[in-house]
């Protein structure tokens, strides 16, 4: 059931808006987060009705809709590293939760969810009209075996990163078979419609974890594969797929408590080139783009016939050392990296307005917890002191790892390359397409990694240098900050937190294993024919919301 108006730390919440303390955007997410129906609280906030997770189609059935998208591997969703092959699973199976466009996290395979005044006792409440495409019923059964799949590191999911700290043991289990949980009650079975995670430790953040794009629905009778014909919730099924080329979906009218709009989703790969993404438009071989280079948009943004989508999003890419391969492993040498760059020049040069700098810490100023910093500016002189300090009076050499699509990161890699060459720093740039950049990405010593949005400012440090995590790829371990953000996911308050991720941004800035130059805007283009289309910061797609025009 929803939490009732009268759960104290709902009381709290009301009671910091009535007192100015808190803004009603703020306490609107907060207050659902802790399970309160968004409905009850847009009312509450004063910011009345609130609107429908996702865009109308106008009322129309039926057609085929054609985008253009990057047709990947998606053989084990669970541990699926970037969005285009999660955008093809989500179509057919889904996650327990969905963040929405206003940053709200409602239940999707969940009716609603309530937790304990001391944020470690989660109650999940499982829709009762769903069902698998087959017609069996889904189950708490179901969710506890993927919650368990998605926990076992033999998995490599992501969602390792931000679940263990709350759900698994400290230490590693040495030939533990499964995951090892912290308790044995860990995830418990209340009914069949009806499970409860029993918590290590605080966590505000369980509905938004829910939603990592990871975190879909997979049935256990097929063992975690997912291909053609595979088993699902969601509103289309899968049947067509090669990879570098496309796919074909069906929708499963009347088999699915989730009606797509459509008759079939068709997906075509249309590479890295961005001229032919935007001839394939113009000549009418896609209907619209899940995303676009910036190029595309600006290209078509006076044709009649399309529209462009933009959304402002906490995605950003990232350049990661590995701090166990000189010279990455000296402090001083990160730091250079960072001082050596101007971010407002290389987004200026590489977002060309679709874009803001970043600060080198992870946190964006969009995030409620966002702690503002003194201005971390370009130091020649003090990058050139660090590196001769380092044993490196003659400057480095180093080589960076990118891929040519999205087309802004090469941009940002050549533009950072230029800066660096005045500080001494020579880099050396390894251009590689998509595909063979996702194989190699955690395994080379410097690479440009674009990373997804996420919507609290703790969320992407704990995937990305919480320590042990599974997507720490850099090896960088520091106890003051895995404390910190142990501390700040168990604060429900914004402003509360804030102090704890100043802490970890200065400390990132000093010793962090990332260079940060850019948060970006995703932008796509659609035919005015598509109805119903509203680009998700994510960029996932929810095409059952889709319609076509004649």
């Amino acid at each position: 059931m929803d939490q009732d108006h009268h759960h104290p730390l709902v009381g709290a919440l009301r009671r910091q808006l009535a007192d100015g303390g808190l803004s009603r955007r703020a306490f609107l997410r907060q207050a659902t987060l802790l399970g309160l129906a968004p409905a009850a609280a847009y009312a509450m906030a004063g910011l009345g009705t609130a609107p429908a997770s996702e865009a109308a189609a106008g009322g129309l059935r039926g057609g085929r809709l054609t985008l253009g998208m990057r047709i990947q591997p998606v053989s084990d969703p669970h541990a699926l590293d970037w969005l285009p092959a999660a955008n093809l699973v989500h179509q057919v199976c889904q996650p327990l939760t969905w963040t929405g466009f206003d940053n709200v996290t409602r239940p999707r395979l969940l009716s609603s969810w309530s937790v304990s005044p001391d944020l470690r006792s989660w109650d999940l409440f499982l829709r009762r009209d769903v069902t698998w495409h087959s017609g069996r019923a889904f189950t708490s059964d179901d969710v506890i075996w993927n919650l368990r799949r998605l926990l076992d590191p033999a998995t490599g999911s992501s969602a390792l990163g931000m679940m263990q700290s709350y759900l698994l043991v400290d230490e590693p289990c040495q030939g533990c078979n499964g995951p090892a949980l912290w308790d044995a009650a860990a995830i418990e079975k209340v009914d069949d419609f009806h499970l409860r995670l029993n918590l290590k430790r605080p966590q505000v953040a369980v509905p938004e974890h829910l939603f990592h794009y990871t975190n879909v629905m997979l049935d256990p009778d097929e063992g975690g594969r997912f291909g053609v014909g595979a088993n699902g919730t969601g509103p289309f099924a899968l049947t067509e797929l090669s990879v570098g080329e496309g796919a074909v979906l069906r929708a499963q009218h009347g088999h699915s408590a989730f009606a797509a709009c459509l008759d079939e989703l068709r997906l075509i790969d249309l590479g890295d080139d961005p001229n032919a993404a935007a001839a394939a438009l113009v000549s009418r071989q896609v209907d619209g783009l899940d995303r676009c280079d910036y190029a595309v948009a600006e290209s078509l943004a006076e044709n009649p016939d399309f529209e462009m989508h933009r959304t402002t999003t906490t995605a950003t890419a990232l350049l990661q050392m590995k701090v166990d391969v000189p010279p990455f492993d000296d402090v001083r040498v990160r730091r250079a990296m960072r001082l050596a760059l101007d971010p407002a020049a290389i987004t200026r040069l590489a977002l060309r307005g679709f874009g803001v700098p970043a600060e080198h810490h992870l946190v964006s100023p969009a995030h409620p917890d966002y702690a503002e910093l003194p201005p971390m500016g370009r130091d020649l002189e003090e990058a050139r002191r660090l590196l001769a300090a380092a044993g490196h009076p003659d400057g480095i050499d180093i080589r960076i790892s990118c891929k040519t699509w999205p087309a802004w990161e090469l941009s940002a890699v050549q533009a950072m390359a230029e800066q660096y060459a005045e500080a001494g720093i020579r880099a050396a740039i390894d251009v590689m397409p998509a595909a063979r950049f996702w194989e190699v990405w955690d395994k080379v010593p410097l690479a440009f990694v674009e990373w997804a949005p996420r919507p609290l400012g703790f969320m992407l440090l704990g995937l990305t240098v919480r320590s042990g995590g599974a997507w720490n790829t850099t090896g960088f371990s520091d106890a003051s900050i895995d404390a910190l953000l142990a501390e700040a996911e168990a604060t429900l308050d914004p402003a509360a937190r804030r102090p704890l991720l100043r802490q970890v941004q200065a400390r990132m800035q000093e010793a962090g294993p990332m260079v940060q130059p850019s948060w970006l805007s995703v932008v796509t283009v659609m035919s005015k024919r598509v109805k119903g289309f509203r680009l998700h910061p994510t960029t996932l797609l929810s095409a059952g919301d889709y319609a076509v025009a004649s």
